[in-house]
C-alpha cells in the first residue's frame, strides 16, 4: 500500500498517539503504533493496555491495508528530517517500509497488523458533551493534587461526579484535597475515577476554545474521550474514592481575603529558601490588617508582609510552601478567599463569590 501525506501533520499525529503506546510489554507490536489506511483516511493508534490514543490523518491513496510501526520514535524523526513537506510512504508485501521525499529515501520494517490486541469498542455508554476549554480548566485546575505513590491506586486518578447538571471534578493526596465544579447539560448521575495519565494526555491534546466541543462515554470500566480529531481511550480505577465531602470544613472562625498574585509572589520569594535537601515550613501569621511570611532554614531566615483582610483571631499556621503555592497558581482571580478554624485545621482556598473551586491545604506542625 502507498500512501502520499503532509509532514507536520503525520509527524504531529505520531507523536501524540505514540505517547500511549507502551515503554516495555511481552507484546512487542504494543510498543509501536497501528496504521490503518482506508484510502485517503489513515487511521493511527497507540495503545499500552490501559490508555489509547486514536487519530485520523488526510492522505491521498487509493489502497487499504494496515501495519505496526515498531520503532515510532526513529519513524517520526525520519518523517520529520524530509526535505519537502508532501512525503510518500509505501509499504511492500514483506513489511518492508519506505519513506521518500525529493531525493531523501529510507527503508526500515514494520510488525505485521495481527500482532495488535484488539481495540475496546469506542462507542459504549450513554454521551456526555461539553466545552473543550472547560474541561481542559477542570483538568489543569486540579491533577496538581492527584497521589503519586501507590499506597491507595484509586488516588492516582481523579474523580468525575455528575449529578443535576453539575461536574465536579476531584484529586486529592494526603497533603491536599482539589475540586472544580462547572454546570454543564447532563441530567444523568455517573460517578468514576479516571487515571491522571489519561487527563494529562487529554488535557494536552484539548483546544481552549468555547465552540469545540468533546464527547465523554462511560461504562463500569472503560471511558472515552471524542473529540476534534482525536479519541482518548482509557480503563477506570476500581474502588472506592474517598468521602471529600466529608474532609471540607462548611465553617471557619477567621476569614482572609488576600490578593493572589502578591501571596503568590511572596511564597515563592520564601521558597527560596527551601530546597529538597533543606526542607522548612512557611510560618503564617493572620493578623489585623496583613498576613505575617517567615520562613527559617539552616541557609537563613525570609520574613515578608502582604496586606489582607482578616476577619476573626489572629491565627499562626504553617505549611508546605509548594503545597501552598499549587492551587494559587491554577486559580485565575485576582482576590480569593481563604477560611481556616485554628492552626492545627486545614485551611480552605475558595472564590470570594460562587463555588466554581475549593482547595484544601493541610497545615504543617510548627515548632
Amino acid at each position: 500500500m502507498k500512501i502520499i501525506c503532509n509532514k507536520q501533520n503525520m509527524s504531529d499525529a505520531l507523536t501524540n498517539v505514540s505517547k500511549a503506546a507502551a515503554d516495555k510489554s511481552t507484546i512487542p507490536a504494543l510498543e509501536g503504533v497501528k496504521m490503518k489506511l482506508n484510502k485517503d483516511r489513515l487511521s493511527l493508534t497507540g495503545y499500552d493496555l490501559e490508555i489509547g490514543i486514536n487519530t485520523t490523518v488526510p492522505v491521498v491513496s487509493e489502497d487499504v491495508g494496515e501495519a505496526v510501526i515498531k520503532d515510532v520514535k526513529s519513524f517520526t524523526s525520519m518523517i520529520k528530517s524530509m526535505p519537502t513537506d508532501e512525503i510518500e510512504i509505501e509499504f511492500d508485501d514483506n513489511l518492508g517500509i519506505h519513506i521518500s521525499g525529493g531525493t531523501t529515501n529510507y527503508s526500515i520494517t514494520a510488525l505485521s497488523a495481527d500482532e495488535y490486541p484488539a481495540i475496546p469498542d469506542m462507542n459504549i455508554g450513554e454521551e456526555i458533551v461539553m466545552s473543550q476549554s472547560v474541561l481542559k480548566s477542570l483538568i489543569n485546575e486540579t491533577v496538581f493534587a492527584v497521589a503519586t505513590n501507590d499506597t491507595k491506586p484509586i488516588f492516582k486518578g481523579e474523580l468525575f461526579e455528575i449529578e443535576d447538571n453539575k461536574l465536579n471534578v476531584v484529586a486529592l493526596d494526603s497533603f491536599r484535597l482539589a475540586v472544580r465544579s462547572e454546570t454543564i447539560k447532563c441530567s444523568e448521575s455517573y460517578k468514576f475515577v479516571v487515571p491522571s495519565k489519561t487527563l494529562t494526555e487529554v488535557s494536552k491534546l484539548l483546544k481552549d476554545e468555547d465552540d469545540l466541543t468533546v464527547s465523554i462515554r462511560v461504562t463500569k470500566k472503560q471511558v472515552v474521550f471524542s473529540f476534534s480529531d482525536y479519541t482518548v481511550f482509557s480503563r477506570l480505577l476500581e474502588g472506592e474514592f474517598h468521602n471529600y465531602r466529608g474532609s471540607i470544613p462548611k465553617t471557619s472562625v477567621t476569614e482572609v481575603i488576600i490578593d493572589r498574585r502578591e501571596l503568590i509572589d511572596c511564597l515563592e520569594r520564601a521558597s527560596l529558601m527551601v530546597s529538597e535537601r533543606v526542607k522548612s515550613p512557611v510560618r503564617c501569621t493572620f493578623d489585623g490588617g496583613a498576613v505575617k511570611i517567615i520562613c527559617s532554614t539552616p541557609m537563613g531566615k525570609f520574613e515578608d508582609e502582604n496586606p489582607a483582610e482578616v476577619t476573626g483571631p489572629k491565627i499562626e499556621i504553617g505549611f508546605n510552601c509548594r503545597y501552598f503555592l499549587d492551587p494559587l497558581k491554577v486559580i485565575s482571580d485576582d482576590k480569593i478567599k481563604l477560611m481556616m478554624n485554628g492552626g492545627n485545621l486545614p485551611m480552605k482556598i475558595v472564590p470570594c463569590d460562587g463555588e466554581e473551586y475549593t482547595y484544601l491545604v493541610l497545615p504543617v506542625r510548627l515548632k
